[in-house]
Order: structure tokens, then sequence, then C-alpha cells
């Protein structure tokens, strides 16, 4: 298996595994005829995540994104503090991002190279000496099952395959967290399938500790623990099968 690490180079078992909010904010400016409005996005997050698997669920505009992006150093907060294993993602930002490994929903966010293999090679160029990278990154691509696609156009995937590509540059680097926004946006069952088994897969044999945002809430069950977010708070945190109960609650009181 390629990616993976089964050290840690900056020993942070020898440190707490969490990623923790104490009292986390974040807002906009909005300019509005009146004057500039602040606009709260989050709203004093306060909480700790140190299991292997969390889904944060969540309708459109409810703040999940801007919460996942908290994770490294994407965005930053107005007030309080997010650290993740012990590190501030804005002030040991390099740290933070060579351990966290952020996949869009939207791909085309991602891939900036014209085929699959070259994507890839261009993520492992820190890693990987150049004569050694392109045979890493077909195992790469070989390891997720699309090595079919690697000198393809991008351009000529569908959607659901540039999603598992940007998912296999991602991971190419070894991250110990992953961070995935809607990751099953554009999957179709098998696909979907396929990326639970291999998420899965990450967390028992490799530790790594995967963090997903998601509208698909028999997904949602494949985590160790749920939160759910609604207008810039987290409302609920328990089990999956609890936090999705809750949910469905959640948008039927706001439907009726």
């Amino acid at each position: 298996m390629i990616f993976g690490r089964k050290s840690d180079p900056e020993n942070v078992g020898e440190r707490v595994r969490e990623i923790s909010f104490s009292e986390v904010s974040v807002g906009v400016l909005d300019d509005t005829p009146a004057g500039d409005v602040y606009r709260p996005i989050l709203t004093d997050v306060d909480v700790t995540l140190d299991e292997s698997t969390i889904a944060i669920i969540g309708a459109n505009g409810s703040g999940k994104s801007t919460l996942l992006q908290l994770f490294n150093g994407l965005v930053t907060a107005n007030s309080g503090r997010v650290l993740v294993d012990g590190l501030d993602p804005v002030d040991e930002a390099k740290q933070v991002r060579s351990r966290v490994g952020f996949v869009f929903t939207d791909p085309a966010a991602q891939l900036v190279m014209p085929t699959p293999l070259e994507d890839i090679e261009l993520s492992l160029r820190k890693r990987v000496p150049k004569a050694q990278r392109r045979a890493a990154a077909l195992a790469v691509l070989e390891e997720l099952g699309i090595a079919d696609l690697a000198e393809r156009s991008v351009y000529e995937l569908s959607g659901g395959q540039r999603q598992l590509v940007a998912l296999a540059a991602v991971l190419a680097v070894d991250p110990q967290i992953l961070v995935l926004d809607e990751p099953t946006t554009l999957l179709d069952l098998r696909n979907k399938e396929k990326l639970r088994k291999l998420l899965a897969d990450l967390v028992a044999r490799r530790g790594v500790r995967v963090i997903f945002s998601t509208h698909d809430l028999d997904f949602a069950r494949m985590a160790d623990r749920a939160l759910v977010v609604d207008s810039g708070r987290i409302v609920h945190d328990s089990t999956p099968d609890e936090a999705t109960r809750m949910y469905r609650e959640l948008i039927m009181s706001d439907s009726s």
C-alpha cells in the first residue's frame, strides 16, 4: 500500500491525538446599503474530536464546510482557538497541512494537471525522487481501482471519476487525518461502496483518522461519532444512528 504511514515522523504519538475547538466563531462582513453587517457562519463551537471516524451532518449553508476548513487553516477563526494534535493551523500551518489532507466537494478545485497520472506525480514531487514518481503514482491509482484512468484527460472523466482521482492525489502524500467535504455527492452506488471500504481500511490498517461532511445519512453510519450542525452551531453530538434521527427531525420541523 503506497499511502498511509506506519509511523509519525513528528512523534504525534507523544502528544495528544485530538482536534479541539475552544469557543470558535467565524463570520464575514457583508456589504449592505446600510453599511457593513457582520454575518456569523459558526458561533461558539466548543468540541473535542478524538474518534477514528467522524461524520458532520447538516443542511446546505449550515456551516459544516467552514467547520471542516478550520482543520487545516483554509479558514481561520475570528475568535477562539483550534488545535490539531496540539498544533495551531494558523501559527503552525506547514506542520498541520503536512498531516491533514483535504478533499473538496468539487474535484475541479484540486485537479490542476492534464491527466490523473500527472496530477498525482505533482503531489509526490516533494516526497518521491523524480525517477520513481511515475511508478508510485500508478500504484496509488491501482490501489483505488482507477489505474485505467491514468493517462486520460481529466476533462473526459465523469464527476465521480474526478472525485476519486482527487482523493488519490491527497492519499498519495500519506495524511494522518483525512478530511472530506461531501465525498459521495458525485459517486454512484458502486463507487460509494468502494469509498466506504477504502476509508474503513485506512482507519483499520494505517490509523488514519477520517472526518467527513455528508448529506448521505446511510454513509454517515460508518462513523464512530456524528455531529449535527445547524445555523452555525453544533446542535447534536452522539452516535451516527441517533444523530441522523435528530437531523431528520430537525429537517421535518423546519419544513412544517
